[in-house]
């Protein structure tokens, strides 16, 4: 059942499913919402504690008028440590995707919030030529009344072989264009090499067919990160190649002594 909680005047919608430490929150990308990482959810609740939710703008959450602290991404963090806190998850393993994955790095550089991270595909990070077109296409999408930029701009994300190319196209055009503008513009803004640097968690980046963030790059602010890609998928690889994404996920959680307590029940079995 969705639940609902109040931050910063925003009513966030999140799901909770399974149990068990360490506990795991899921982070979706720009213009979707929480059922963009379902298969994620479906499998790791096995072994732990789930939450998903809807950032503000999207999904169920409610859509506050853009504005000074409204949708930039370090305010989208303490929302989603909002949600944590409210639902009882301390210290959780973070996952997101696209801007999800901004959002989720955003937590890690403060000392204590999270366990881990883990940024699926992320939004630019390093790349800064594409964080400039980001912030300079906010005006596009602003004016995108009838959505056919932004629908233009999302087929670029797929490769051919892509199932879940039609869904995303339909389902993207949801968000209002003020909302995408400024989600747009935050997600080009933030200064993601140096919160990559402030991090003292473990960290996992698993690209997709074309990832936006090179390798060296990643490693360069962040020495020790782990880094993975998906065969055979664009973008949204975590629904596109969903048993490779959870796969890379469930590997670098047990290395770094994360395990959920279910799965290593299961495999004392």
């Amino acid at each position: 059942m969705t639940q609902f909680v109040t931050e910063r005047g925003i009513r966030l919608a999140f799901d909770t499913e399974g149990d068990g430490d360490p506990p795991m929150i899921l982070v979706h990308g720009w213009c979707c919402d929480r059922t963009y990482l379902a298969p994620q959810a479906r499998h790791f609740a096995a072994g732990r504690a789930v939450l998903s939710l809807d950032l503000p703008g999207h999904g169920e959450s409610s859509q506050p008028r853009p504005g000074p602290g409204v949708y930039d991404v370090p305010s989208l963090a303490d929302d989603v440590l909002a949600v944590a806190a409210a639902a009882g998850l301390s210290t959780p393993v973070l996952a997101g995707h696209s801007l999800g994955a901004l959002v989720a790095l955003a937590c890690a550089a403060r000392p204590g919030a999270v366990r881990a991270l883990v940024m699926i595909d992320p939004a630019p990070i390093t790349n800064e030529k594409v964080k400039a077109f980001f912030r300079e296409s906010a005006g596009a999408v602003q004016a995108d009344e009838d959505r056919t930029w932004r629908t233009d701009f999302v087929r670029t994300m797929f490769l051919p072989t892509d199932t879940c190319r039609d869904r995303v196209i339909a389902e993207c055009r949801r968000a209002v264009p003020p909302v995408a503008a400024a989600v747009m513009r935050g997600m080009g803004e933030f200064d993601g090499a140096a919160a990559l640097r402030q991090s003292d968690v473990p960290v996992l980046s698993i690209g997709a067919a074309h990832p936006v963030n090179s390798a060296a790059d990643l490693r360069r602010a962040c020495p020790a990160i782990a880094i993975g890609q998906t065969v055979g998928a664009g973008h949204f690889n975590q629904l596109e190649a969903p048993d490779q994404v959870n796969a890379m996920i469930e590997k670098f959680l047990t290395v770094n002594g994360l395990a959920g307590a279910g799965r290593l029940l299961a495999a004392s079995d």
